[in-house]
């Protein structure tokens, strides 16, 4: 460090996307002292060293071997020493005065405060309706103790034992750390500093492989029980829909096999008018081109099975995790 200890460090898990030294240059320019930017390179494997943009003596690059965001932020954090971590994403744009904020928001955190969420903006193309890929990522506007600008009290880190390297995207490890949070008696708080985290690109079938998520659901619900989307204001979304869709074509399929062609051609009817009505409310808000309108048809068949899919993997892998139980909460 350059200067006497500062209050907050700050932690920036990467893979190298090319957005890395736009975070970083704003960053170097603002914060304290002696603060500390941690960059944790989740790569995989040994590569070209990391493009920074920056030139910074309080820049530290560590590695994680490549085991998700969980696992690269708690690298992060047990690599610098402040009272504060501010866990960033690399994608992510600080406003002007974002270090400014953020410094005072610690600065005013009472004692059994442990974790100030940021508020993340989404911004939008101007002129035409968003695609479902742009009103996805706009769902971070307004979301709940997010990652992608969190700034956690590291008493309260120790306390919990930081995340949970058991999830290895980046979704719901930052839910989990926020209820364990809650259940070791520490509050936690929104800021008013702010981040903007812009739509990058994605392949037009990107909602198929997202289902992935639902496995992080059910490690939740093991862990924290069933009620946990109401305790973090997370949205239920789509899957009560998803397990009839899937049994009707599933129904339609056995039915066929089965030489009972009219039972077959009802079920597949049902599959058909449930599916095209999931595919319509996804695409009628967008921008309705024909990209998007195949696109919206096409994963729109496949979304449901791939989400029960995933459903169920977790659910078998996770049976036996044990719930969560309360810590100690803050001294």
């Amino acid at each position: 460090m350059t200067g006497p200890r500062a209050a907050v460090d700050v932690v920036v898990p990467t893979v190298g996307r090319p957005t890395l030294p736009t975070l970083l240059h704003p960053l170097s320019r603002t914060l304290p002292a002696g603060s500390t930017i941690v960059v944790v390179d989740d790569r995989p494997a040994p590569r070209p060293p990391l493009a920074l943009g920056v030139d910074d003596s309080r820049l530290r690059v560590v590695r994680s071997g490549g085991r998700g965001p969980a696992a690269a932020r708690n690298a992060g954090w047990r690599a610098c020493d402040a009272p504060w971590v501010a866990f960033v994403d690399d994608d992510i744009d600080p406003a002007i005065g974002w270090v400014r904020q953020l410094c005072a928001e610690v600065a005013e955190a009472g004692p059994a405060v442990g974790a100030i969420q940021g508020r993340v903006e989404v911004p939008l193309a101007a002129g035409r309706r968003p695609t479902d890929w742009e009103r996805n990522v706009a769902g971070l506007d307004g979301a709940t103790w997010i990652t992608a600008d969190m700034v956690v009290r590291r008493a309260a880190l120790k306390d919990v034992g930081g995340f949970d390297e058991r999830f290895p995207r980046a979704y719901r490890e930052d839910t989990d750390l926020a209820l364990r949070l809650l259940d070791a008696g520490w509050r936690l708080r929104l800021g008013q500093r702010r981040m903007r985290h812009p739509v990058r690109p994605a392949p037009w079938w990107v909602s198929v492989p997202l289902q992935r998520g639902n496995a992080d659901d059910m490690l939740v619900a093991r862990l924290h029980g069933r009620d946990w989307r109401l305790r973090v204001r997370a949205p239920s979304g789509a899957w009560s829909s998803y397990p009839v869709t899937v049994a009707l074509a599933g129904g339609a399929l056995a039915a066929l096999a089965a030489g009972r062609r009219r039972a077959a051609a009802l079920a597949a009817g049902a599959w058909a008018v449930r599916t095209g009505r999931f595919a319509w409310r996804r695409a009628a808000p967008g921008p309705r081109t024909m990209r998007e309108l195949a696109a919206m048809a096409v994963t729109s068949c496949a979304i449901p099975p791939a989400a029960c899919y995933y459903r169920l993997r977790g659910g078998l892998r996770w049976r036996h995790a044990e719930r969560r139980t309360r810590g100690r909460g803050p001294a």
